[in-house]
């Protein structure tokens, strides 16, 4: 039964993503090796419940899908940030990126979370969002300069220290590198959108 349901699950995550060629053909559930198989249940298990985005890709170094898969657990659910914030700072991650399935996945989490509409709006459209609170601004400044300075001033580092304590900065890190992760391998494997939806990111001039 449970291979049955695993079955089922990732002919549901995965469907959808076949818009456009995947560098890396889905694998079947009777493709697997066992050690691919068991990465597959444990995230099926998990609070995730299904196979999509990069996991089909990463299934194929079962070792690192295990230990990645483990760090975006805990980095999504297990994280000091407040979902709306760290929803965020994963939303500005794809923007960076320019990853259309990780926006395509993200943006409605953001929006249950909280995150106002208009920032992400704004977002997406590759500029600072206007009217943020002191805390989505703190964000935006930290993961901004983090990925396009690949360090953050010392005003930045005290102000988020002060605001989330040295777990939050070290949380805003990892959600940020995590989320870097998934999105060169989204890019990389070409992982598409469910047919008929619109690339959600426009391409920002360089």
């Amino acid at each position: 039964m449970r291979h049955i349901m695993l079955a089922a699950a990732l002919a549901c995550g995965l469907a959808g993503a076949a818009a456009a060629q995947e560098r890396f053909p889905e694998l079947k559930l009777d493709q697997m090796t066992p050690e691919q198989r068991k990465v597959a249940e444990a995230i099926m298990a998990g609070p995730r419940g299904r196979m999509s985005g990069p996991f089909n890709a990463w299934l194929r170094s079962p070792e690192i899908a295990d230990a990645l898969q483990n760090v975006g657990a805990k980095v999504r659910y297990k994280s000091s940030i407040p979902p709306a914030l760290n929803e965020f700072a994963i939303l500005i991650t794809a923007r960076e990126w320019t990853s259309q399935y990780e926006w395509y996945a993200h943006h409605p989490l953001a929006m249950k979370a909280g995150l106002p509409p208009q920032v992400a709006a704004e977002l997406a459209q590759g500029r600072k969002p206007e009217g943020m609170d002191a805390d989505t601004a703190l964000v935006w400044q930290f993961c901004t300069e983090l990925h396009r300075n690949h360090v953050v001033s010392d005003a930045t580092y005290a102000a988020a220290r002060q605001r989330f304590g040295e777990q939050g900065v070290v949380d805003l890190i990892a959600v940020s590198g995590y989320y870097v992760t998934v999105s060169m391998t989204l890019n990389v494997a070409q992982v598409g959108l469910p047919p008929g939806v619109a690339p959600p990111l426009p391409e920002l001039k360089k």
